[in-house]
């Protein structure tokens, strides 16, 4: 999916907004990020005031290269090996966090481990290296709430209070996939636009998946979240009266509220795509969103995540 070219004039008004210890929305190819200075603990708080997020709740720090990640972090042979694989791209590495880095402790939830990644969107890369900092950014929506992945939902989301840089709609359109790297030790903390199965063919090897009751060490291991304000009722055959229908797959629907289809050709890539963008076409206040069943592989781990969370009961 192209993207809007965004000026190195607008690129650059942005940077120096993040220099000087403010928030901004920017694109990546996972969903829009509320970045700011991953070592300025007041910038970073008006990350957690402006989305209402949870304090034990860590973020993660975008880094425009792997040199960049690291000065922040321990990289062993094994997390290097992943690093170069599959960076500039959307996962996550949750590593031993290095003696000075310049991350403050409100970005890493007082643990002693960092998680990093270098988006794949070229307009993230190119402002990260214009501000000249990593930056913490966690999705760019209320806590909670569905992500966005476009720079309309988040304007709609906030209003005048985030400055967004829009890079056009994500191509990606679920967070990232989120692995705990200690030494040849591999767990996956959040499913996401990198699949399992994709991970396991390159190391040739299982990797381990993090319990529900794991305690919280990366963005998206909360019970609730990601959550639209309309209720949500999964692996729904057919949507019942009133119900607005999100489908997946060929074949018809007959639904008396809204529809809208995943993928009717049954692409999870195409569904993770479109997930929160959809959800964001469906959502009310009050009702119901009715989802069809997704499969359990690939991709589909990531969806069905992201769908068990939202439709947890809130808290």
């Amino acid at each position: 999916m192209r993207e809007p070219p965004a000026s190195q004039r607008e690129i650059q008004r942005f940077a120096n907004l993040l220099k000087a210890g403010e928030v901004a929305a920017f694109p990546t190819e996972t969903v829009y990020g509320l970045g700011a200075d991953a070592a300025n603990s007041d910038a970073v708080l008006k990350i957690y005031e402006t989305k209402g997020r949870p304090r034990f709740n860590p973020l993660i720090v975008h880094c425009a290269d792997l040199g960049m990640a690291e000065t922040l972090a321990v990289f062993r042979p094994l997390a290097r090996r992943l690093a170069e694989r599959f960076w500039p791209g959307p996962l996550t590495l949750v590593l031993p966090r290095k003696d000075g880095a310049r991350v403050c402790d409100i970005v890493t939830a007082g643990l002693d481990t960092v998680g990093l990644r270098v988006p794949g969107h070229p307009v993230a890369r190119e402002l990260i290296r214009a501000a000249g900092l990593p930056l913490a950014a966690p999705s760019a929506n209320p806590s909670g709430r569905l992500s966005p992945t476009t720079a309309g939902q988040v304007r709609r989301a906030f209003g005048d209070r985030v400055p967004v840089l829009d890079g056009g709609p994500c191509a990606a359109g679920l967070e990232s996939t989120i692995l705990a790297v200690n030494g040849d030790d591999v767990v996956q903390l959040r499913a996401g636009a990198l699949s399992r199965d994709e991970i396991e063919a390159f190391l040739e090897r299982p990797v381990a998946v993090a319990s529900a009751d794991s305690p919280v060490s990366a963005p998206g291991m909360l019970a609730s979240h990601y959550a639209p304000k309309a209720k949500l009722r999964l692996n729904a055959v057919e949507p019942e009266a009133g119900e607005s229908y999100l489908a997946f797959g060929p074949g018809p629907v007959s639904a008396t509220g809204r529809s809208l289809n995943l993928s009717q050709a049954g692409d999870l890539r195409e569904a993770a795509r479109n997930l929160f963008a959809m959800l964001h076409a469906l959502d009310r206040d009050e009702g119901t969103i009715a989802v069809a069943p997704i499969p359990e592989e690939g991709l589909g781990e990531a969806i069905n995540d992201r769908l068990r969370r939202a439709a947890a009961p809130k808290k």
